[in-house]
């Protein structure tokens, strides 16, 4: 198989706990196709690195973002990150499961969701996905996102109009003037 392009993922870990970092920096940089170009303790740090990465052309391809930091936590960072570097793709790293941070993250522009209690292998496949330009979320957190859109499909969002509503709604679906 002839290599693509460059075959080596250049990655840029976040998280505020040392033990964390230094765990995913170890495990990262023994992967053959993943180069680490750097690492950081929150968002405003991570956001600085990346800057300065950026212009010593070694901007990362993917980050490893920990969702549970401050004063700037990883959703806000995410979100700035995608704003400002829309080819840099993120995959959340966090303890929680929760279907509110899994909608922030994705919301925020994140490309996988992995939980910290994964095999380190896992966030490995999160960054390779990611690169790829796929969605990978930890199967837990997707059999719980599916099952709260299932919960919200057999929601009729009809029955949440008022009765105007509803006559407006067939006056438009009819085609009548803004008038009537």
């Amino acid at each position: 198989m002839e290599p693509e392009r460059d075959e080596t993922i250049r990655v840029l870990v976040v998280d505020d706990h040392e033990v964390v970092r230094r765990g995913l920096l170890a495990f990262l940089d023994g992967e053959p196709d993943i180069e680490v170009v750097g690492a950081a303790g929150g968002g405003a740090q991570a956001l600085d690195l990346l800057a300065s990465t950026d212009a010593e052309g070694r901007r990362p391809d993917v980050i490893v973002m920990d969702l549970q930091m401050a004063p700037i936590d990883g959703i806000e960072a995410t979100r700035q990150v995608r704003a400002h570097y829309d080819d840099i793709e993120v995959v959340a790293l966090t303890s929680f499961g929760e279907e509110e941070r899994v909608h922030a993250a994705l919301q925020a522009g994140a490309s996988g969701y992995v939980l910290k209690d994964s095999d380190a292998d896992d966030v490995a496949a999160a960054v390779r996905a990611a690169h790829r330009g796929e969605l990978q979320i930890d199967p837990v957190v997707a059999r719980r996102l599916m099952s709260s859109l299932h919960t919200r499909r057999d929601h009729d969002p009809i029955s949440d109009l008022t009765s105007r509503e509803l006559d407006v709604l067939r006056l438009v679906a009819a085609g009548k003037p803004n008038k009537q």
